[in-house]
Parts: C-alpha cells; sequence; structure tokens
C-alpha cells in the first residue's frame, strides 16, 4: 500500500468563524462543525479541515502563511472569473490575476492567513 494524503487540516483561531469564510469560498456546507472543527468535503476528494489551533494535539506552534492551499482552474479565464467572484464575495485578494511561470493566477488569504492560490498551468 503506498499512502496517500486526503485531507488537509488547517488550524485557525475560530472554526465557526473560518467554516463560515470557506462556505461562502466555496458555496459549501461543511459535512461536520463543532466549537472546534469542522470539516468540508469537495467536489474533488481532498478534505478540508479546520482545526482549533487551541486545542489540537499535540499543540501545533505553525500558523497561517507557510503553505498554500492550491485550488487548478480549468482554464484561464476560470482564474479571473472566480477572481471577480471572489472579489464580489468580499474575499481579501493578496495577488490580482497575473501570469507567472506555472500560468495565470492569484492568490486570496483567509482570516488566519492561510494562502489561497487558484492558478491554471499553460498548455
Amino acid at each position: 500500500m503506498i499512502p496517500t494524503p486526503t485531507m488537509t487540516i488547517l488550524y485557525v483561531d475560530q472554526p465557526p468563524v473560518s467554516a463560515a469564510f470557506y462556505q461562502k469560498l466555496f458555496g459549501l456546507a461543511p459535512v461536520e462543525q463543532s466549537a472546534t472543527f469542522a470539516m468540508f468535503v469537495l467536489p474533488g476528494g481532498l478534505v478540508l479541515g479546520l482545526w482549533s489551533r487551541h486545542t489540537v494535539e499535540p499543540k501545533a506552534t505553525a500558523t497561517g502563511g507557510g503553505c498554500e492551499l492550491a485550488i487548478r482552474a480549468p482554464t484561464s479565464t476560470d482564474v479571473d472569473a472566480i477572481h471577480a467572484a471572489w472579489q464580489d464575495l468580499g474575499i481579501s485578494i493578496l495577488q490580482p490575476p497575473t501570469e507567472m511561470d506555472f500560468g495565470r493566477t492569484f492568490t486570496a488569504i483567509d482570516a488566519d492567513g492561510h494562502r489561497i492560490r487558484v492558478f491554471n498551468p499553460p498548455a
């Protein structure tokens, strides 16, 4: 058996607040939610957990910004459309749509400093 990651967990300050943010971002309700944890099952199969950094065991010292949650868009036009939709939702944008070596991309950020990159690689 080859171990294959299927879940990403972000340590957050307030899981209910973070769950509301990601529900708005993804247009999906969490499948599980409590005061200390929330979980989303995304259409591509990834499970996203939001765990209170105050209750995670063993204690976590890392905070947001050390990595990115990357979302591959089908086309570069979709990158721009997602950016516009997220701006309309009031999502904080760190980097507007731009061309980089790996394709068209933009970067958003959540309240805990977790970076969310939307990208479309060149053909």
